[in-house]
């Protein structure tokens, strides 16, 4: 019973023979494919280039460049500020009846933009003007009366001649002649003085209307309907201004330009006007003013630059900045052009690449290029707004390469 059991139990020969056989094949089939496998492994690093040192790159962005700026020779920024403004206040005392404006509104020179109360004045100028037509009644009466007594005069005077008038006689009609005489000068003076009174009670009138001082745009309104305005603010209650306006064909651009560079400004020199409020807008401009004299605490000079050409959108005291330009620009060069540093531009068998990023490699581009403002070149096929473009690397350039953007 127990031999025939382990007998059960007890490996052939042939199996054991055969099993120990077939271990040296597998191994020698796992080494294979571990070599075939490390073999294409190798040949894919060595074709992404993974074997080779990743090249340190410096890029630069292609974007949209205007002219102007290769043009450059220095940056300032400041206002746009009107050169004849005014807070319009009234001469006289008095509560605002009517205010005829509003902010924006254009006006004429001599509009009237607000009236105060009038009444007791308008009825001075009525009395004056009454007063007018009495001494000029009175004037008529006295050039009559000395009509009158001038040819009474010199009828006695001849008479007086003829001995047919008697002294008493004569001398009563020469008196009454030089009494009408003076009576007539008098007249006169009445006529000058009534005339300067309603002259006096136009002007106090006049008062009440403010008007534009020049033609422009009411920038702000300072005072409302029933508020009392004074004269340079007498009262502490009362309002000076009732509005502020300025010509908006006077506004330029104040800079502070320092020192240092105030040799690159010239007066008449070329410049180029950009507003933060319109940041994708160029106005030309051309150096008005250098202020003749510096600050001291900021080492500056205010130079002010005008508009060659302005435009309704144009607003005072809006935040700009200014570029010098080495010259005036061309009809052809106030739109922007696709640019890149003429550094980055490479010559490949009689062609002109750039090395482009794409992911982590280089790549090449042919490209064609335009004109060329300093170191600036003008892209015309090849390559997009936003691409990344190598300007500098550490390694020669070449396809495929891998790169590391230097920070």
């Amino acid at each position: 019973m127990e031999n025939s059991d382990l007998s059960k139990l007890r490996i052939e020969a042939d199996k054991r023979g055969s099993a120990s056989g077939s271990r040296p094949k597998k191994r020698r089939l796992w080494l294979l494919v571990a070599v075939v496998l490390g073999v294409v492994a190798f040949v894919y690093l060595a074709r992404m280039g993974f074997l080779i040192p990743a090249a340190e790159v410096q890029t630069v962005k292609v974007a949209l460049i205007y002219p102007s700026r290769a043009l450059t020779i220095l940056n300032a920024s400041g206002y746009v500020v009107a050169q004849r403004k005014a807070a319009v206040s009234s001469k006289a005392t008095g509560r605002l009846e009517k205010l005829n404006v509003e902010e924006g509104k254009q006006v004429r020179e001599g509009d009237i933009l607000a009236v105060l109360e009038n009444q007791d004045l308008k009825a001075t100028l009525e009395e004056a003007q009454a007063a007018q037509k009495v001494a000029q009644a009175a004037l008529r009466n006295a050039e009559a009366e000395l009509t009158d007594a001038t040819l009474n005069y010199q009828r006695n005077t001849a008479l007086r001649q003829s001995g047919a008038v008697s002294v008493q006689a004569f001398d009563a009609a020469e008196a009454r002649y030089k009494k009408a005489v003076a009576s007539e000068r008098s007249a006169r003076f009445g006529v000058d003085r009534a005339e300067a009174s309603l002259k006096v009670a136009e002007v106090n009138l006049e008062y009440s209307y403010i008007r534009a001082p020049f033609p422009g745009v009411i920038l702000t309104k300072n005072a409302d309907v029933g508020e009392v305005v004074a004269p340079f603010g007498a009262s502490s209650l009362a309002k000076a201004a009732v509005v502020t306006m300025a010509d908006m064909d006077s506004l330029m651009v104040e800079v502070d330009v320092a020192e240092s560079s105030l040799e690159k400004v010239k007066v008449g020199g070329a410049a180029e006007i950009r507003l933060d409020a319109y940041p994708h807008d160029r106005f030309p401009g051309t150096v008005h003013m250098i202020v003749p004299t510096a600050d001291r605490s900021k080492a500056t000079v205010m130079t002010k630059v005008k508009f060659d050409k302005l435009d309704p959108k144009v607003l005072p005291e809006m935040s700009a900045k200014v570029a010098f330009l080495s010259r005036p620009l061309k009809e052809d060069e106030h739109t922007p052009f696709l640019g890149v540093p003429a550094a980055a531009i490479k010559a490949r068998e009689k062609t002109k690449v750039v090395f482009r990023v794409a992911s982590d490699r280089m790549q090449s581009i042919p490209v064609k290029t335009g004109r060329t403002w300093n170191d600036v070149v003008e892209i015309l096929d090849g390559l997009s707004e936003g691409d990344l473009v190598i300007l500098s690397s550490d390694k020669p350039l070449q396809d495929g390469r891998r790169i590391r953007v230097k920070e």
